[in-house]
């Protein structure tokens, strides 16, 4: 079996330099969720020897119906960089990407340390703000196919997010409606309650995903919670516009 470490490689220069390539499992059909996350952790060391630094995780899988359709009892998580993070209202360079696609979020940023099995009571209390965001998903695989070792090991899709203006922590967020506008044209309607049944659910999977990794969410570490919304694909020359209600607006242009 081609080792880690080369997969590793293989999956951090896709993204590196947004080539497409294989489904890992097309060749290593034996390759498993566990693997994967070895895959992912051993790739995002070379990121961080290049200089980049961690600066939380993502949440994938976050709908029941997602989670029955591939298998799973348990959301996916990838690891957040400080590169990821693009300024609201700024643009985003298409040709950094193999197919991204964007979808809203909730975001939440950490005051505490938390890691374990923790309710969401505790989970809140760790928690320094709330956030509106979107999330930049982009498989490196061709034609956007593959199987979730293949997510897993591609860092859960993640590529890049956006985040609006920070929140009360004490923000209701369980059922807050929101809209994504292309151009001013409406393309997904939805609402925070899609998340898990309430995006404080991804937070306290969140701790116990980075805790099996031996890691924990550090203060100022920021997790987004997952999609709202099924994912829309981007083009040159989209203006992305997503209002939450109470949580305010995230907005970006899609240049080449």
């Amino acid at each position: 079996m081609t080792s880690l470490a080369e997969l590793a490689r293989i999956v951090d220069e896709a993204a590196r330099t947004a080539a497409a390539i294989p489904q890992l499992t097309e060749t290593l059909p034996e390759l498993s969720v566990e693997d994967a996350y070895a895959v992912q952790a051993l790739s995002m060391q070379r990121r961080y020897a290049r200089g980049d630094r961690r600066v939380g995780v993502k949440m994938g899988l976050t709908s029941r119906a997602k989670m029955q359709q591939v298998g799973v009892s348990e959301v996916v998580w990838g690891r957040l960089t400080e590169s990821m993070r693009l300024p609201e209202g700024g643009d985003l360079s298409k040709k950094r990407f193999v197919h991204p696609r964007v979808e809203p979020e909730v975001a939440f940023i950490m005051k505490k340390p938390l890691a374990g099995d923790v309710s969401a009571a505790e989970a809140i209390a760790a928690v320094e703000a709330i956030a509106p965001a979107v999330e930049i998903i982009d498989s490196r695989y061709r034609d956007f196919k593959f199987a979730l070792p293949d997510v897993v090991a591609d860092n859960s899709s993640s590529s890049a997010f956006f985040l609006g203006e920070w929140n009360s922590p004490l923000t209701d967020v369980s059922n807050l409606g929101l809209t994504m506008e292309v151009n001013g044209r409406p393309v997904q309607i939805g609402s925070t309650a899609a998340i898990l049944g309430h995006p404080l659910r991804s937070l306290t999977a969140a701790a116990r995903a980075v805790a099996r990794a031996g890691e924990r969410l550090e203060p100022g570490d920021i997790v987004l919670a997952g999609g709202a919304t099924a994912a829309h694909p981007l083009s040159v020359g989209e203006y992305v516009r997503t209002t939450f209600q109470t949580l305010g607006v995230v907005a970006f242009t899609v240049i080449e």
